[in-house]
């Protein structure tokens, strides 16, 4: 029996892994997984550029101006780790302006005003960027200021002051219930592209082993096979052989993004300013200690998870007649698998809730939820390792009955819709 349960693994393995189907996806994974991560490369190969700086020439025609919308520039983007706004003064004529303004540069002329003191106009080739025009007249406005007390002969020093930016300190009372900004930025940015990967990876392991074994039924082909094996050999076999096949996939995902980053860095160990101020966020916020120290416990949930996952699309493919069939017990098990990759992602929503403790205790979903709320601090290493034993204790059910189910449902080529033959099934003597 055991060199039989080895065969049947090896032979489904080398299946996919030898598959047509397999060898496209890879290589349509590797392009889109490289191609997005040196997406800025790309845009600027077919002539756009995401660090392209935009030019502001100014027309001073107050003599005074320049200097403060400069330095009120420089102020309102001091924040930023790449200044986006290059500012120039120009003697160019507003005519000779509009005819030779380029799609990167905004062109502004400053003019006197005997009620506002000074007045703007902006022209531009196309519709400026949002943040950029409020960095604009963010910087008009302090300028605008500037130049009404200087021309009311205001005294130098209180107009330093008056031009100073203000000084802010922050108190927050309610802090031990509140979200650090920091880790509010990390589980909005970086957790979902984390466990994206996860989720991916069990949609493709349960359309894999339940594919499989409506195709053996559709083809007639599982009754050859259940008269030399065990349905239980069957079963476990082929739940091992799309379980190491996941894995594989799983590395050679991580190999694609490996080499996407290597292609984008040329080799070199530099990090992008914005990818830096992420990483930075994460280490402040205690993410990556968190994730340190959770790792055992999420490896340890993944696994079950795939084995869980797998067990129930392969329990329920075999109550399947038809291609039709599968994709009806697709469902149910896409819309769990959904909502707690939703709740994962929208976990701080719910602080101090009950219901979210609770759900992160239940099975399929467990493995989502509960790192998502642990890395937040709603709940506590104990809760994880609630969540584990329960999931341990649902895939020990589902072996005992599942099985049971499945030895019936496997030959079953009843027209009956599906769920009354799983219902049957579970009704049966034999279970």
């Amino acid at each position: 029996m055991s060199n039989k349960f080895w065969y049947l693994t090896k032979q489904s393995l080398r299946k996919k892994i030898k598959s047509k189907w397999f060898i496209g996806v890879n290589i349509m994974l590797a392009i889109v997984i490289i191609a997005l991560i040196n997406i800025n490369s790309i845009i600027a190969f077919f002539g756009g550029d995401f660090n392209e700086k935009t030019k502001i020439l100014v027309v001073d025609k107050t003599e005074m101006s320049f200097p403060i919308f400069k330095q009120s520039i420089k102020e309102v983007t001091k924040d930023e780790e790449d200044e986006k706004l290059v500012v120039k003064e120009t003697d160019k004529t507003e005519k000779e302006l509009k005819k030779e303004l380029k799609d990167n540069q905004v062109a502004i002329i400053l003019e006197n005003d005997e009620e506002s003191f000074v007045n703007a106009k902006i022209i531009s080739k196309e519709k400026i960027d949002n943040t950029i025009y409020q960095y604009i007249t963010q910087g008009l406005n302090t300028t605008k200021t500037s130049v009404a007390l200087i021309k009311t002969n205001t005294d130098p020093q209180l107009l330093a002051q008056i031009s100073s930016p203000m000084e802010t300190k922050r108190v927050v009372l309610n802090d031990k219930k509140s979200v650090d900004e920091n880790m509010e930025m990390v589980m909005s940015s970086l957790f979902p592209t984390l466990i994206l990967p996860f989720f991916m990876l069990i949609i493709f392991l349960v359309q894999m082993i339940g594919g499989e074994i409506c195709e053996e039924k559709t083809t007639k082909s599982m009754e050859i096979i259940i008269s030399n094996v065990s349905p239980k050999t069957h079963l476990l076999s082929k739940v091992l052989s799309s379980n190491v096949f996941i894995i594989v996939q799983g590395l050679l995902l991580v190999l694609y993004s490996v080499i996407g980053i290597l292609i984008s860095t040329k080799g070199q160990l530099t990090i992008d300013p914005n990818v830096d101020s992420l990483l930075t966020a994460t280490v402040e916020s205690g993410f990556l200690d968190k994730i340190i120290t959770l790792l055992p416990a999420i490896i340890i949930m993944m696994i079950l998870s795939f084995l869980a996952y797998s067990l129930i699309a392969g329990i329920l493919a075999s109550m399947t007649t038809n291609m039709e069939d599968f994709s009806q017990i697709q469902t149910p098990i896409m819309l769990v698998l959904l909502a707690g990759y939703y709740l994962a992602i929208m976990a701080g929503m719910f602080d101090g809730s009950t219901l979210i403790r609770v759900l992160s205790y239940v099975p399929f979903i467990s493995c989502l939820v509960s790192p998502s709320l642990y890395i937040i601090g709603q709940i506590s290493m104990i809760d994880v390792i609630i969540s584990i034993l329960v999931l341990i204790i649902t895939i020990a059910l589902m072996i005992k009955y599942g099985l049971k189910v499945y030895k019936v449902g496997i030959l079953n080529y009843s027209n009956e819709k599906i769920w009354s033959r799983f219902a049957k099934a579970l009704k049966s003597k034999d279970v």
